[in-house]
């Protein structure tokens, strides 16, 4: 079965977090939510998550892709956790998909993986950095290569129905879309 792993740090966007993870269990792609630690998680709004492991343990599997939640204080947590750098650098190295939405783009480029790429992110995210060759763009969903980008809350499911296709196919999106009646 198909796994994907999104990581939860305090203070991330909920209805990121919450869309990807609803969606892709309804494409029956296995999501697995790791906190950085083992407490629950507050997000940005104030919701309170719980997820299903923490990242320590999470990261005793392989995973076929990783999903960034976006969120301020939550997408600089991810940033500054070498956990999750290394994570993501391994993943890249075994050419697996790696997605970020919202502020989490910020957490590639830290780990030098938007170096020459286009992506996108939430608006003046990926401005204020200094990443060598980024093409910074303005769509909901850019996908470059096996790296997924998105820009926000109110392309959360945008994104998360780009993940089903990739993950699962054409077919699985559409069955997913169509029974969210969009």
């Amino acid at each position: 079965m198909t796994s994907v792993l999104v990581p939860l740090a305090q203070g991330c966007e909920e209805l990121e977090a919450v869309t990807v993870v609803d969606l892709l269990r309804r494409a029956g792609i296995e999501v697995i939510t790791a906190g950085l630690d083992e407490h629950p998680v507050r997000a940005s709004r104030g919701t309170r998550l719980i997820p299903d492991t923490t990242l320590d343990e999470a990261m005793r599997r392989d995973f076929d892709m990783i999903v960034l939640p976006g969120g301020l204080p939550g997408a600089d947590h991810l940033r500054d956790d070498a956990r999750i750098i290394a994570l993501l650098r391994r993943m890249d190295a075994a050419r697996k998909h790696i997605a970020a939405i919202c502020a989490a783009p910020k957490v590639l480029a830290a780990a030098g993986l938007l170096d020459g790429r286009r992506a996108t992110a939430f608006p003046g995210t990926l401005d204020a950095l200094a990443v060598p060759r980024l093409r910074s763009a303005d769509e909901p969903v850019v996908r470059d290569d096996r790296i997924i980008t998105s820009r926000g809350p109110g392309t959360a499911m945008d994104f998360a129905l780009t993940l089903i296709e990739i993950l699962a196919g054409h077919e699985a999106r559409t069955r997913v879309e169509t029974g969210l009646v969009r």
